[in-house]
């Protein structure tokens, strides 16, 4: 069995320890004079064996750790806690948000493309309108310009574009009128495009700075209104006239350049968008048939640009 280091430094008197590897550095001399090599081996193996018991703490120890808390930060520590800080609270984004960056994203790429794509300028108004629309493939079939009558002066209010999905309007008009091109264009084929549910839209592009939203809804109002009470057997239909800009809010802002699309979606869906927000979608084959006979019918805003319209139909044939 081997000796503790007790036995062994009472044997050798006073024996100094190494703290960091445990092994004997020094002893008394007059003691080391009457070690034997026997008394030498036993304290280096005493000593060894301290050395790989665990180590036990010690109040000395608890006060350095005290000491080290309790010691003032640097610079260096702190900015480690502000990063700590600052990426514990970086915003993850939600599904939602995701979503609606993809939209903008999309409608950016969408504006960049049709920069790319040839336009048709409107003379009175120099609005200009792509030919064919990238998200969906209509065709340009006519500009014109609106204009209000407003204290005995004639006001340029916005210039528009009325698109179509040409193929459908092909079929439509070779179904009905056969294959002989008429020498004009016709009432019949005028009525034809209006009764339809080919897809159809008109892009307003103001112009005049000092419209309001409510002016727009005004303007709406009156003009459906007296073109539904044409289509309707004389009777007014206010409520119907009302829904197509009743729930746009008259906060928003209309300077000169802002668009406003009104669209027929398939299954006679009147669509009304105002600065890219769609602002009402109403199903109703009269409010469809109403609208585009404020463009196509006997009293159309633009005589000019209706009679346009129909040249488009016949290079359809």
């Amino acid at each position: 069995m081997a000796p503790t280091v007790e036995e062994v430094t009472t044997k050798t008197g006073m024996v100094e320890i190494d703290p960091k590897n445990g092994l004997a550095t020094k002893t008394n001399a007059a003691a080391d004079t009457k070690l034997s090599p026997k008394d030498h081996a036993n304290i280096e193996q005493a000593a060894a064996a301290a050395h790989d018991q665990p180590k036990t703490p010690t109040d000395h120890d608890d006060q350095q750790a005290a000491m080290t808390e309790n010691e003032p930060k640097t610079d260096d520590d702190h900015h480690d806690e502000a990063k700590k800080d600052a990426a514990s609270k970086v915003d993850v984004p939600t599904a939602d948000e995701t979503e609606c960056k993809s939209d903008v994203a999309a409608k950016d790429e969408t504006t960049k493309k049709e920069e790319n794509v040839a336009v048709q300028i409107e003379a009175k108004t120099g609005v200009s309108f792509p030919v064919k629309l990238l998200d969906d493939g209509k065709a340009l079939n006519a500009v014109g310009m609106r204009k209000k009558t407003i204290l005995g002066l004639g006001i340029k209010i916005y210039g528009f574009g009325m698109y179509a999905d040409n193929e459908k309007l092909k079929e439509l008009m070779r179904s009905k009128i056969g294959s002989k091109v008429p020498s004009k264009p016709t009432k019949e084929m005028y009525q034809l495009v209006i009764d339809s549910n080919v897809g159809m839209m008109v892009r307003l592009v103001i112009v005049f700075g000092g419209l309001t939203m409510t002016m727009v809804k005004k303007n709406f109002d009156e003009g459906l209104g007296a073109s539904i009470k044409k289509l309707n057997g004389g009777r007014k239909n206010d409520e119907l006239s009302n829904k197509v800009m009743g729930e746009a809010s008259d906060n928003i802002k209309l300077t000169a350049g802002s668009v406003i699309e009104i669209t027929r979606l398939p299954g006679y869906i009147l669509q009304t968008k105002v600065k890219d927000e769609v602002v009402s979608k109403v199903e109703s084959e009269l409010l469809c048939r109403a609208y585009f006979h404020m463009y196509l019918g006997e009293d159309a805003f633009d005589k000019d640009a209706k009679e346009r319209f129909g040249m488009s139909l016949l290079s359809l044939f």
